[in-house]
């Protein structure tokens, strides 16, 4: 079975019970202010968990990108990835515990989709505590469906709950699959054998019953609550990667064709072999080396295609944020290239090979160029759909600027390192911290040159390393105050400013200006858009009266429902349709506005207060961008 084949097995499945099967949302959260990507399939429809309506009904089913971060420190063994798919079926206040658990059980076993004995599957289902009891009703569905009481375990809300994505919104128990991957028979008991690496978690259907909400209590500032939710949500997820790699007999789900031909490509630049000894095999043999090379290619072949669909969804090398993610990533691919001895640019030819690997999926093939048609759409709707080839030079050609431009500032690091008489910790963290030099290059390089590193220096080394990463921890946390659902009034009037701002910049700079991207959070809009030029004070100030006399008017926002093709011939502007498949999410404003958006929106203009710009300025070549703020 190939990745095709299952991820198609799946959506078909769920389509055959009248799910609507829409596409992948960006990597970039839309809706939520307080991540830096889209970390699970539950992330981009969090407005619909919370009785928002969803364009395309009530039932959906689809196949999301996903990046987590939190996870690249860990990548280099058989199942850590950065980027992952996370195929979902989602009930949006229609079925819930008994549908989704007979549908999970059926897709697993049924002869014409996976096919797995019942022998070798264990659940786990919520054991229940003080904020929720234990989940009965799930347990007697499993064992009417055949499990037995032995292959049931009762854990803990630290295994079988699931959410919020931030501090705060929609959560609940779940019920969790697994299959039995090891050689040998499969334990009877589920409950005293539930951590052994061998039984893999295949499924997680999550039952969205409560929103976790903050309130003040005087003694220690903030707790939480649990409060049921009037609409009850299912969210499921199953990952693409490890299922697969399962589904094919495979411990290490690099062996599948979602990475292979990243792997075969890194040997052709190494002119060594991944191997075909699993990592047990190679250590118990005494060949420690073979593992080290293989966590290396792991790593390579991960850290590329999380870089390359980053860049494919926006997210450009920077200093901060996202962007810092997308460049930490690319580095840490040249720096094991480098360790592997690969001494020219590689990034981007390996970058081909996911090309190849999504063809059809997420990409088109390299040599497509668009046509006139979708030229077209792409000036009448701001749509990248048809462009999807010109996205990818683009990535091939930042992949290379940027391994270019690290691989003079690694050769800057290695010159400086050779200059020094004596090695302390606070060289080699500035090696690390400013010039990216790990500190196994730096003791190797230092060992060319003859210098001992003591255990003083790798000490203190270790100790900075450690305050800085912490420093970090705390600042990305506070990418997590919040939430959605606490955020979501400000963020809400800022998503519905951008409509104006659009519409303002059309009508003061002409009809050319479309919409390429935007950032909201609780503090201020970010708004990036096509023209040419700086814009003039006058320009600004134009904008700025058009969108203020449009709050001031207090002009109703309406919603209407309609196919993708409706909306484009009754004039909708929209970049983000190819999110919701065949209907679409049209709001007008009066005859000012009128776009497709999957957002939240106010219902009246004069909610947004006063429309303040901020600072106007270059986002890229043909990109501008404007920052603004509600008072």
């Amino acid at each position: 079975m190939n990745s095709q084949d299952l991820r198609g097995k799946f959506l078909q499945f769920f389509k055959d019970k009248s799910h609507s099967v829409i596409s992948s949302a960006s990597l970039v959260p839309e809706n939520d202010p307080t991540v830096l990507f889209t970390t699970a399939g539950m992330h981009p429809l969090v407005p619909y968990l919370m009785g928002e309506k969803h364009p395309a009904g009530i039932r959906l089913a689809d196949a999301q990108k996903c990046i987590r971060t939190d996870d690249i420190d860990e990548v280099g063994d058989k199942i850590h990835h950065t980027f992952f798919e996370m195929l979902g079926n989602w009930s949006l206040g229609d079925y819930f515990k008994k549908e989704a658990i007979e549908w999970s059980f059926e897709f697993l076993t049924g002869k014409n989709w996976l096919n797995i004995s019942i022998e070798r599957l264990a659940v786990s289902v919520f054991a229940g505590d003080d904020d929720a009891p234990f989940d009965q009703e799930s347990f007697d569905l499993w064992l009417k469906l055949g499990i037995s009481e032995n292959r049931i375990a009762k854990l803990p809300k630290k295994n079988n709950w699931w959410g919020p994505a931030g501090e705060t919104g929609p959560c609940g128990s779940d019920t969790e699959m697994f299959i039995w991957a090891g050689s040998s028979e499969a334990p009877v008991n589920f409950q005293e054998s539930c951590d052994d690496p061998n039984w893999v978690e295949l499924w997680n259907d999550v039952f969205m019953q409560y929103n976790k909400v903050r309130i003040h209590d005087p003694e220690f500032s903030f707790q939480y609550k649990f409060e049921k939710l009037t609409q009850h949500n299912v969210d499921t997820g199953m990952g693409l990667e490890r299922t697969l790699a399962v589904m094919n007999g495979f411990d290490d789900n690099y062996r599948t064709d979602l990475f292979w031909p990243i792997i075969l490509e890194i040997e052709k630049l190494t002119s060594l072999e991944y191997g075909d000894k699993t990592d047990e095999e190679y250590i118990a043999d005494d060949k420690q080396c073979w593992v080290d090379v293989r966590k290396q290619f792991r790593i390579i072949a991960d850290h590329v295609k999380a870089a390359a669909f980053a860049i494919n969804d926006g997210v450009l090398p920077s200093n901060k944020g996202a962007g810092y993610i997308v460049r930490r990533l690319i580095r840490r691919a040249v720096v094991k290239g480098h360790e592997l001895k690969i001494n020219q640019n590689f990034t981007a030819k390996l970058a081909e090979k996911v090309f190849e690997i999504y063809d059809g999926i997420y990409f088109t093939p390299l040599n497509t160029r668009h046509s006139e048609q979708s030229e077209e759409s792409h000036r009448t709707t701001g749509s990248f759909a048809g462009v999807q080839d010109n996205r990818k030079e683009m990535i091939l050609s930042e992949l290379e600027k940027e391994e270019t431009k690290f691989r003079r500032t690694l050769k800057d690091g290695l010159k400086l390192l050779s200059n020094q008489k004596e090695i302390t910790g606070e060289i080699l963290f500035n090696l690390y911290q400013s010039f990216g030099l790990p500190i196994e290059i730096a003791t190797e390089e230092a060992k060319n040159q003859g210098i001992e590193l003591s255990n003083l220096a790798i000490e203190q080394f270790g100790n900075l390393l450690k305050a800085h990463q912490e420093l970090s921890r705390t600042a990305s946390a506070g990418m997590f105050k919040g939430g959605l659902s606490e955020a979501g009034e400000i963020t809400t009037k800022y998503h519905t400013a951008t409509h104006l701002l659009l519409a303002a910049l059309r009508q003061v700079l002409g009809g050319n200006v479309f919409q390429k991207g935007s950032n909201i959070t609780a503090e201020r809009m970010r708004f990036d858009f096509s023209y040419p030029d700086k814009m003039t004070a006058e320009q600004l100030r134009e904008v700025k009266e058009i969108v203020n006399q449009k709050i001031e008017e207090d002009l109703p926002v309406q919603l209407e429902e309609m196919s993708f093709d409706e909306a484009k011939a009754s004039g909708a502007m929209g970049v983000f349709e190819s999110k919701y498949g065949d209907k679409v999410k049209v709001y007008s404003i009066n005859s000012f506005s009128r776009e497709m958006c999957g957002g939240p929106h106010v219902s009246h203009t004069g909610e947004l207060g006063h429309f303040k710009i901020v600072k106007e300025e270059a986002s890229s070549a043909g990109v501008r961008r404007i920052k603004a703020i509600l008072e």
